[in-house]
């Protein structure tokens, strides 16, 4: 099989306190990517101030703080072919009101913010943000019973 990727989700405060972790955990799975760690916890602002330090300067970041705290989040990470291509054609835009209907964010969420989910913009943000969050020993290694069906045999 190609190289596996990971890459890093995080269901933000909106969706935990409107019950969409368990939709967007099933997303995930159905689509046959595996999760391999997570977390459920109220992010710090310390792991914040790093986590969004591209946008720490900017007017509205104390906002995000404020929402992102606000209550707890649910991070894990995906595995898989091509996953954080895959995981964010799932999110949809970040933009709510310019993501595509079957999306999570086009599904759920309305606004900028609050938009259901983080996902890692690429492979070299994915690790990065990844070791922010997780520590080697969070990872499990399993066998999905349904590889071969995801999968053509050439690439596994």
């Amino acid at each position: 099989m190609s190289k596996v990727e990971r890459t890093l989700v995080i269901v933000k405060p909106d969706a935990v306190t409107r019950g969409l972790m368990g939709e967007v955990l099933n997303r995930f799975e159905r689509k046959g990517l595996k999760i391999v760690a997570a977390k459920f916890t109220h992010l710090t602002e310390e792991l914040l101030n790093e986590h969004y330090a591209h946008i720490k300067d900017k007017p509205f970041f104390p906002g995000v703080l404020k929402f992102m705290t606000s209550a707890p989040s649910l991070a894990f990470v995906l595995e898989g072919k091509n996953v954080v291509q895959a995981a964010r054609q799932m999110a949809g835009s970040t933009d709510a009101s310019e993501a595509l209907p079957g999306t999570i964010r086009g599904d759920f969420a309305l606004s900028i913010q609050q938009n259901v989910v983080h996902i890692s913009e690429d492979l070299e943000n994915a690790e990065k943000e990844i070791k922010n969050f997780f520590k080697e020993s969070d990872f499990f290694d399993y066998h999905r019973a349904d590889l071969t069906a995801l999968y053509a045999a050439d690439e596994l």
